[in-house]
C-alpha cells in the first residue's frame, strides 16, 4: 500500500510542479494555513493565533483553528530548506496535502481487509483514486486541515471494523480526538461513529470492552489535544472549536460510556435504558450548561449570515446544486450504501455483520449529510469506498466466470465502471451544467476574474508600493498577505465578522459611506478585482452602490487612480482620507464579540 501511496504521490507532484513553483494556494483557507505557519516560524506565540495582518487598525482578529495541522507543514520546511533554499515553503506545501492521504489509505485499506478478502485492499484504492472531492483534498498545496480531518474519519471506519474490541475503541477514539481537536468540520461523523460503538454495545454486551476503551480515549485525547492545541482565544466559552464547552461534552460522555459499561448487565433492555439515560444527560447537561451553543455554532448576528455566510456554496445542500456538479459527488455515496447493505445481509450470521451494519450505518448517515450541506462530499465518498469495493467484489467475478467472452470481457469492464462509480466521469459531459450568464458576466468571466485575480504576477505588482493596508475584498483578503507584503481588511472567517460586514457596506452604500468606513480601517488603498465572484452579490443586491458606480467609471473625486502593469485584472485608487469628524462608521451595529 506504501508503494502504491507513493507512485500517486510521485504522479500529483510531477502533475501539479508548475502549481507548486507559483506556490497556486487556491483556497483561501489554504493561504491562511500558511500565514498561520510563518508567523508561528516567524516568532509569533504558539498559543497566539490571532492574524495581525489582517484589519491591522483594529488590532487583527483571532481565528478558530488550531496549531496542529501546521506542525507537518512546519516540519517540512525545516526539513528541506538547507536543500531548497527559498523554494522549501513552496514544496512543502507542495508535499504536505500528501502526508494525510497515505493514512486514510492505512484506514481504507484495514477496513476492506477485515471485513471482505485480505486481498481486496488494491481495489479500494483504485476506487479511492475515482472519488474526485475526496482526492482533491490531497492535492498539493491543499494544505488546510480537511485532508488530516478526512485521514482520521478513515481510521475511524477501520476501528469500526476492528474485530479486536479494545484496539478498536482505542482507534475510534484517538481518532475523533485528533478530528475534534483539529476542528469541528467532523463533530457528525464523530458523534455518529460514538452512537454506533454504544448500539453495538446494547445489542452485543461483549462489545462493552470496546465502549470503554472509546469513552477513555476519547475523553483523554480530547482534553490532551485542548491541553497542546487550543489557542488563547479558545479558552473560552465559544461553540465553533474544541473550547471548554466541547471538551466538556467529550470528557462526560466518555466518562459516562466508561461507566456504563463497566455495570454492563446482561438484559439487553437494561442496556438500553443504560444508554439512554446516558445519552439524555449529555444532552440535557449541554443545553442546561450551554443554551448559547444551541444554535449556529459560528455564533454569527443574522446579518452576516444572510450577506456572507448563507452564500457560501459549500454550505448549500446538494440539490441546490446544478446536476453536473451534483451527480459526480452523489453518484458514489448511493453505491456505497447499496454495497454495505448487500454486504450486511450477505454477512448475516457471521461475525462481520456486525461491523458491515456499523459501515452501512455510517455510509447511509454521510450520504444523508450531503443534503444538508454540499461540503460533506469528501468524507461521503470516502466513507463509500468500502461499501462500492464490496459490491465489486461479488459483481464483477460474476461476470468473469460467465461463458460468453462478451460477457466475460465487456460485461465485467461496465461492471466495474458502475460499482466503482467510475462511470460518472463519461457521462458527465452531457450532463446540463446549469450556470446562466450573472450580472456583469457570465459564469466563464467570473471564473477568469477569480483565477486571474489569485495570480502571483499579478499580485506581486502590488509590492512596488511600501506595506499599506488595502481595503479589498473579503475572499481577497488571505491571498493578498500570502503573496505580498501588503495587508488586508478582511477574511472569509466568522470571527472576522465585523469587517466582513464593513466590506459588504463599503461596497453596496453609498460612496460616503465607504469612505467612512475605510476610515475606520485606516485603508491607504483601494483594491477591486472587477468580476471577481464576490463582486456579483455586491451587484445583485445595490445595483446603484458604491461597487456599481466604479465599475460604470464614477470615481469619486477622493479616489485617486494609481496606475499598475498592463493587462493587471486589478484596478486600484489611493485613498483620501476624509475630514475629522465625530461621526459613527455608516452601517448596521457591529456584532458583538463572544
Amino acid at each position: 500500500m506504501l508503494v502504491f501511496w507513493a507512485c500517486v504521490a510521485a504522479w500529483f507532484l510531477i502533475n501539479r510542479q508548475a502549481n507548486i513553483y507559483w506556490l497556486m494556494l487556491g483556497d483561501t483557507d489554504d493561504n491562511m494555513r500558511l500565514m498561520q505557519v510563518r508567523a508561528w516560524m516567524g516568532g509569533q506565540g504558539w498559543y497566539d493565533l490571532r492574524n495581525y495582518r489582517l484589519d491591522p487598525a483594529n488590532g487583527g482578529f483571532d481565528i478558530h483553528w488550531s496549531r496542529l495541522p501546521d506542525l507537518p507543514i512546519a516540519a517540512l520546511i525545516l526539513i528541506l530548506k538547507p536543500f531548497l533554499g527559498m523554494r522549501a515553503e513552496n514544496w512543502a506545501c507542495g508535499i504536505a496535502p500528501l502526508l494525510p492521504l497515505a493514512i486514510t489509505m492505512t484506514g481504507l485499506s484495514l477496513t476492506v481487509r477485515r471485513l471482505i478478502a485480505p486481498y481486496s485492499w488494491p481495489l479500494a484504492m483504485v476506487i479511492l483514486l475515482g472519488c474526485t472531492s475526496t482526492m482533491t483534498m490531497y492535492a498539493p498545496l491543499r494544505i488546510d486541515h480537511h485532508g488530516w480531518q478526512l485521514a482520521a474519519l478513515a481510521m475511524t471506519v477501520a476501528g469500526l471494523a476492528d474485530p479486536r474490541r479494545a484496539r478498536g475503541g482505542a482507534t475510534v477514539g484517538i481518532s475523533s480526538a485528533f478530528s475534534l481537536t483539529i476542528g469541528l468540520e467532523m463533530l457528525p461523523y464523530c458523534a455518529m461513529a460514538g452512537a454506533i460503538i454504544t448500539l453495538r454495545w446494547i445489542w452485543e454486551a461483549a462489545e462493552a470492552r470496546r465502549m470503554m476503551v472509546y469513552g477513555v480515549t476519547l475523553a483523554g485525547g480530547s482534553a490532551l489535544g485542548f491541553a497542546l492545541f487550543a489557542s488563547n482565544a479558545n479558552q473560552v466559552m465559544r461553540c465553533d472549536a474544541l473550547t471548554p464547552v466541547w471538551l466538556s461534552v467529550m470528557v462526560a460522555g466518555g466518562t459516562l460510556l466508561f461507566l456504563i459499561g463497566r455495570l454492563s448487565p446482561a438484559n439487553r433492555l437494561a442496556r438500553l435504558a443504560l444508554g439512554a439515560i446516558a445519552g439524555a444527560a449529555i444532552v440535557a447537561g449541554f443545553a442546561w450548561f450551554f443554551p448559547q451553543c444551541l444554535g449556529r455554532p459560528e455564533q454569527v448576528s443574522d446579518e452576516l449570515a444572510n450577506t456572507w455566510l448563507n452564500n457560501v456554496r459549500e454550505a448549500r445542500p446538494i440539490y441546490r446544486h446544478p446536476l453536473k456538479t451534483a451527480f459526480p459527488i452523489a453518484v458514489l455515496p448511493v453505491i456505497g450504501i447499496i454495497g454495505a447493505t448487500v454486504a450486511t445481509w450477505r454477512a448475516r450470521g457471521s461475525e462481520a455483520v456486525v461491523g458491515w451494519a456499523a459501515i452501512a450505518l455510517f455510509t447511509t448517515f454521510a450520504g444523508a449529510m450531503l443534503l444538508w450541506q454540499v461540503r460533506a462530499g469528501p468524507a461521503a465518498q470516502m466513507l463509500s469506498v468500502p461499501g462500492a469495493c464490496a459490491l465489486a467484489w461479488v459483481v464483477v467475478p460474476w461476470f468473469l466466470r460467465r461463458g460468453s467472452i462478451f460477457l466475460r470481457v465487456f460485461g465485467s469492464v461496465a461492471a466495474f465502471l458502475i460499482v466503482s462509480g467510475l462511470f460518472a466521469g463519461l457521462v458527465l459531459p452531457y450532463l446540463p451544467s446549469g450556470s446562466k450568464p450573472g450580472a456583469g458576466g457570465g459564469p466563464d468571466k467570473v471564473a477568469q476574474a477569480n483565477s486571474a485575480c489569485a495570480r502571483m504576477t499579478a499580485l506581486r505588482a502590488l509590492n512596488a508600493f511600501p506595506r499599506s493596508i488595502l481595503f479589498s475584498h473579503v475572499d481577497m483578503g488571505p491571498r493578498l498577505i500570502t503573496v505580498t507584503n501588503q495587508n488586508g481588511v478582511a477574511g472569509p472567517y466568522h470571527r472576522n465578522g465585523r469587517a466582513i460586514l464593513d466590506v459588504h457596506h463599503a461596497f453596496t452604500g453609498t460612496p460616503e459611506a465607504a469612505r467612512e468606513i475605510m476610515a475606520a480601517h485606516k485603508a491607504d488603498y483601494l483594491l477591486v478585482c472587477p468580476d471577481m465572484s464576490e463582486t456579483t452579490l455586491y451587484r445583485s443586491r445595490a445595483p446603484n452602490g458604491f461597487y456599481a458606480q466604479l465599475m460604470e467609471g464614477k470615481i469619486p473625486a477622493w479616489l485617486t487612480p494609481v496606475p499598475l502593469p498592463k493587462n493587471s485584472p486589478f484596478k486600484l485608487w489611493k485613498i483620501s482620507a476624509p475630514a475629522p469628524s465625530g461621526s459613527a462608521v455608516p452601517g448596521a451595529p457591529h456584532q458583538p464579540s463572544s
